[in-house]
């Protein structure tokens, strides 16, 4: 008998796809990887996947994984996919692949089934990471094969299938939006979303953050200390990286931090809209950028912002394992070293707004910077400076006049 891991949520699609996976003959493990999502019993899907008839089912905690490995990194880089989205789902499907590829070698499975569909990013991203650590191992996608589409063209035959299975699921009806979470943001999209008429803010019911209107009248504090580019402090007290996201996401999500809303370009061709909630990676990438801004070179800020959509598209495409992000991890590693010190924020209405900040390596030199006299800048240098600099297009302006 063949023998695969599924990466299990216990929702509508996983079960049905996991009892399918029988009916196809596979001996089933069925793989849940703990990010930090809230609201779900992970006992009871365990063994809901158990009653279902897998071999295995198996609990993986990577939460602080997830925070310390892939996120941290990503916020070192200032990653942001098209300038806005901090890609909290697309960092975790790297890290559920590898899980699930670690399970497969333990039970000898060849196999690794996912229920990501053919027309989005997470197909990419679980293939992409499946062939960089394991290409020996086979990726099944059941929703890009024509068989189980015609099996189960909605939502109304998957509910239906269940009930003849006596398969437990919530769902009951077409929700108005679709939604994925972690401890580090959750996204809503499809089902009414999709229409851009609808004020998505309005109709999503947000699980980590309150709306800015109904956030407290009165601005709330807070101290994060970095080290090599890493937050380790808060208010004072050591954090690991999750506890670090969880407090934030608390302090953050009263406050009404980290509410987008794009139309975004997926990796397959297509735009589609969502809706994002990431209070506490918000607030860490805003402090991390105050203390760059103390701490890093002119230049290596700059190339490093070059180089930062480029970072932020290779994990949004799926590309985490892959040579060139090897060695743009290196670069950013060794350009964080410096990117030490603390930043104090207040939190007011989905607004962020920076109070003080200090670094034992800030370049910042009030006497050089000051308009006023003194210091160790001689602006008689700046002559020569300018002349220098302006050389080339005083010498182009000779021979190509501009009219004005």
């Amino acid at each position: 008998m063949p023998r695969c891991v599924l990466a299990y949520s216990g929702g509508l699609d996983t079960s049905v796809i996991l009892a399918w996976l029988m009916d196809q003959g596979y001996e089933v493990h069925a793989v849940y990887v703990d990010l930090g999502q809230p609201c779900e019993d992970r006992q009871a899907l365990l063994d809901k996947a158990r009653r279902l008839g897998a071999a295995g089912a198996h609990l993986v905690d990577a939460r602080e994984e997830l925070c310390r490995d892939f996120a941290f990194p990503v916020l070192q880089w200032q990653a942001r996919y098209e300038g806005v989205y901090l890609l909290g789902t697309s960092i975790a499907r790297p890290l559920i692949t590898k899980k699930c590829l670690e399970v497969a070698r333990q039970v000898g499975a060849d196999t690794f089934a996912h229920g990501a569909t053919g027309k989005g990013n997470d197909q990419c991203r679980f293939q992409l990471a499946a062939d960089a650590l394991a290409p020996e191992v086979k990726v099944l996608a059941p929703w890009r094969m024509r068989s189980f589409r015609e099996q189960f063209p909605g939502r109304s035959e998957m509910i239906q299938y269940c009930q003849q299975r006596n398969i437990p699921v919530k769902a009951t009806a077409e929700k108005p939006y679709s939604s994925d979470e972690n401890c580090l943001h959750i996204s809503y999209e499809a089902g009414k979303l999709e229409d851009l008429e609808t004020d998505g803010l309005e109709l999503v019911q947000f699980g980590m953050t309150v709306s800015p209107q109904q956030a407290p009248d009165e601005p709330e504090s807070v101290t994060i200390d970095f080290e090599h580019g890493v937050p380790v402090r808060l208010n004072g007290e050591p954090h690991s990286p999750l506890q670090m996201v969880e407090a934030l996401n608390r302090l953050g999500g009263r406050h009404g931090i980290g509410r987008i809303d794009m139309v975004e370009n997926r990796f397959v061709g297509m735009k589609s809209r969502g809706v994002y909630e990431a209070p506490g990676m918000t607030v860490l990438y805003e402090a991390h950028r105050l203390v760059e801004q103390l701490t890093l070179d002119r230049d290596l800020l700059h190339l490093r912002d070059r180089l930062a959509p480029e970072v932020a598209e290779m994990v949004y495409y799926g590309f985490w394992f892959h040579p060139k992000m090897d060695a743009l991890m290196a670069f950013i590693r060794q350009a964080q070293q410096v990117v030490n010190g603390s930043v104090t924020l207040k939190l007011y209405k989905g607004n962020l707004l920076v109070q003080r900040r200090s670094s034992p390596n800030s370049l910042y030199d009030a006497a050089l910077a000051t308009m006023e006299g003194g210091g160790d800048y001689n602006q008689d240098d700046a002559e020569g400076f300018l002349r220098i600099q302006g050389l080339p297009i005083r010498v182009f302006s000779q021979v190509h006049r501009r009219q004005y």
